[in-house]
């Protein structure tokens, strides 16, 4: 197997306050030693913001970068773009890079969005004839044409980073390096982006991604590295280091236990033992794929004979209750003798929007004209994430986020109806 990009005990450390500088000139010593005289910080002040990064990506391969604000993404991206140098190790690249790291990186804000165009691809080694004949669709893919003539220190955010993009994907580098800066274009230009950066891996071309989007970046990237202060912390399949990003170091979130019977959640008649997400397969996941059905499992003790049912909550992240559910099998409507239950509610695919789903538990018994009386409950005892994958969905081809906590497939019928203009339209029957 060949490798673009193989780094080697990757570091990077910065003095406080220096962390995005790459300038060192007579004058940034000079306000540094101001600084430290009235700070009283001396220049063994340091911070590493990146610590023994090692890690290997094949030719053609499509690779995620996940972490938290301040994790080191972008200092690694800016490394393997040659922008700065690292304190420590190395990486050897094989192949023409091209990034984009920040809006406007690369770009001469004086120079037209023109001389731009030509400017970065003789920075990236290509001819004069070889920039001509990428013009057009560089100009067309961002839709800059009536601002071609216009010095870029006059574009707005969003077209400057089209621009940027265009140049750098179009301009055929065998390595593109892409940080979180697309979140600036709109929806549409967006899913052209992930259009590009998808086809440049089939076409063997090697893309590193950023993105605090975990929906996207699992649409896009079988593989995700996770940085945590400045060290990779996981290195795997994306669904694996998704969840760990979301739980931390606690342990996955989508399974508990209550082995002690006498702490359990409960009461007197029956107490819970154990809740988990289950994929199709059975298997314990927090990460689910939206066209994929989800279960909710529950097990729990009944200690006297009684009528009892399982429950389930779902909320997301924003406090939304997306709906109740309990289990109506007319089973659960007589009396259970004592013993252990387990019981799964399954939640179809295409029915879930993309994000953080909280789970409650619990365990009832109805009473007459009354809510039902709760023997065991556990509020927000289980979480998963629900991501977009590749496949037909209600998304369509749509690339930009669709609100609501629920987001179902739904079968529509149309059709074109010969009427008069004032002729009210009604809902017609469905023909199976």
């Amino acid at each position: 197997m060949m490798f673009s990009i193989s780094a080697h005990g990757l570091a990077k450390q910065y003095r406080i306050g220096q962390m995005h500088s790459s300038i060192d000139t007579l004058r940034d010593h000079l306000v540094h030693g101001l600084r430290t005289l009235r700070t009283g910080r001396t220049k063994r002040e340091t911070i590493w913001a990146l610590r023994d990064v090692s890690f290997e990506v094949a030719e053609g391969e499509v690779l995620g970068i996940i972490g938290r604000n301040g994790a080191g993404k972008t200092t690694l991206l800016r490394l393997l773009s040659r922008i700065t140098e690292p304190t420590a190790g190395y990486a050897d690249i094989r192949g023409r890079v091209g990034s984009l790291l920040e809006v406007g990186t690369g770009f001469h804000q004086e120079l037209t969005g023109r001389e731009n165009i030509f400017l970065n691809g003789a920075i990236l080694g290509m001819g004069h004839s070889e920039i001509q004949r990428k013009f057009d669709e560089i100009v067309e893919f961002a839709g800059v044409e009536k601002f071609l003539d216009t010095p870029v220190k006059r574009y707005s955010s969003g077209m400057t980073v089209r621009l940027a993009f265009s140049v750098a994907a179009h301009l055929e580098p065998e390595i593109l390096l892409v940080d979180e800066v697309l979140a600036v274009g709109d929806a549409e230009f967006q899913k052209r982006c992930l259009g590009k950066m998808e086809s440049f891996g089939q076409s063997g071309r090697t893309v590193l991604f950023v993105s605090h989007s975990m929906p996207t970046i699992a649409r896009l990237c079988p593989r995700l590295l996770l940085l945590d202060r400045g060290r990779l912390v996981e290195d795997g399949p994306a669904e694996h280091v998704i969840g760990r990003y979301l739980h931390g170091d606690l342990g996955t979130s989508a399974r508990r236990v209550w082995r002690d019977h006498d702490s359990a959640p409960g009461d007197d008649w029956a107490r819970l033992r154990s809740a988990r997400i289950v994929d199709a397969s059975g298997d314990t996941s927090d990460v689910v794929d939206v066209s994929e059905p989800v279960g909710v499992e529950i097990a729990f003790d009944l200690l006297r004979r009684e009528v009892v049912f399982p429950w389930i909550d779902l909320v997301d992240e924003r406090g939304t209750l997306v709906f109740s559910a309990m289990d109506t099998n007319p089973v659960w409507t007589e009396a259970r003798d004592p013993g252990r239950y387990v019981t799964t509610a399954w939640i179809p695919e295409h029915l879930l929007n993309e994000g953080t789903l909280h789970v409650s538990v619990s365990v009832k018994s109805p009473l007459l004209g009354r809510k039902p009386w709760r023997h065991a409950e556990v509020e927000s005892a289980l979480t998963f994430h629900v991501v977009e994958r590749e496949g037909p969905t209600a998304r369509g081809a749509f690339a930009g986020r669709i609100g609501g906590p629920v987001r179902p497939l739904l079968r529509w019928t149309s059709e074109a109806l010969d009427v008069e203009d004032d002729t009210p339209l009604v809902a017609r029957p469905r023909s199976d």
